[in-house]
């Protein structure tokens, strides 16, 4: 059982008015034959909040993820509940559970690299394309608006952006299924740090349309930082969770996590991240 930080709301009412949870996991286990990925995980997320999970390489975020999704390696098998509005979704397709709101971007992205930009984004909303969905191309325009550097590289192949622009393109093809709640899975991986407070600002922003977004992340302190919820994974099992302000200031999390008595000053602590505003144009320095 995990260790829960003193609160004075439940993890629903935490950065959001009172709602019902839209994601509820109860005791979600993960094995790779007889390999134990995942044990006993439970996490709950409301409308419009921002959930991070944390963690060392191997703690279970990414099978934790998958897992809701339904999207596990035919070796792995999954046990316990999974809960969208309510209603038990554990023994459902991924296509199915994308139908009804959930949407993951993974770690590698899976970005069709020989086809363009805008044919990427298309494609994240063939479901609603498939289902006659009047105006369903109109949601490009809105994609568009958040990731102005998209509508710049529309004609251009995926597989020649950068990194940042990239993963600006696989939250973007997620977003045109119209998710009610978005798992991202490592959204910084790999890029350079100016890039990674403009993604870092675009999904806090995603916030104010009332999509719900679960964050797996290593970096700890920008994860805390534009949260408000965290669970800590270590060896597949949730230690510790509790509102992210909290979870900043645990010296356990401090220790183990967010870089106390590292010789590079970036990692400190106590020094903040400051993210962009919208207006900000920033350059990758890195692939």
């Amino acid at each position: 059982m995990s260790d829960v930080l003193p609160l004075t709301s439940s993890p629903t009412d935490v950065g959001r008015p009172a709602a019902e949870p839209i994601l509820t996991v109860d005791g979600l286990q993960v094995s790779y034959g007889k390999v134990s990925a995942l044990r006993d995980a439970s996490i709950t997320v409301a409308p419009g909040q921002i959930v991070t999970i944390i963690g060392a390489n191997g703690a279970g975020k990414s099978t934790l993820l998958n897992a809701m999704m339904g999207a596990l390696p035919a070796t792995g098998r999954a046990e316990g509940i999974v809960r969208l509005r309510g209603e038990r979704i554990d023994g459902w397709s991924i296509e199915r559970r994308v139908t009804n709101g959930l949407g993951l971007v993974p770690e590698s992205r899976d970005l069709f690299a020989t086809m363009s930009v805008e044919d990427n984004l298309l494609l994240g909303g063939f479901r609603r394309y498939r289902a006659r969905e009047v105006g369903w191309t109109q949601e490009i325009e809105r994609v568009y608006q958040i990731f102005p550097r998209l509508q710049e590289r529309a004609r251009q192949l995926a597989g020649t952006l950068s990194g940042g622009e990239r993963q600006m393109l696989a939250i973007g093809r997620a977003l045109m299924a119209k998710p009610s709640i978005l798992m991202l899975d490592e959204p910084s991986l790999g890029l350079a740090p100016k890039i990674v407070r403009e993604i870092l600002r675009i999904v806090s922003s995603l916030r104010e349309t009332d999509v719900a977004l679960v964050v797996v992340e290593q970096n700890a302190r920008a994860a805390l930082q534009i949260a408000d919820y965290g669970y800590v994974l270590e060896t597949g099992d949730v230690i510790l969770q509790g509102p992210s302000g909290m979870l900043a200031q645990d010296p356990r999390i401090i220790e183990s996590y967010l870089g106390v008595g590292r010789k590079r000053p970036e990692m400190d602590a106590h020094t903040p991240i400051t993210l962009p505003g919208p207006g900000t144009t920033t350059e990758e320095t890195a692939p």
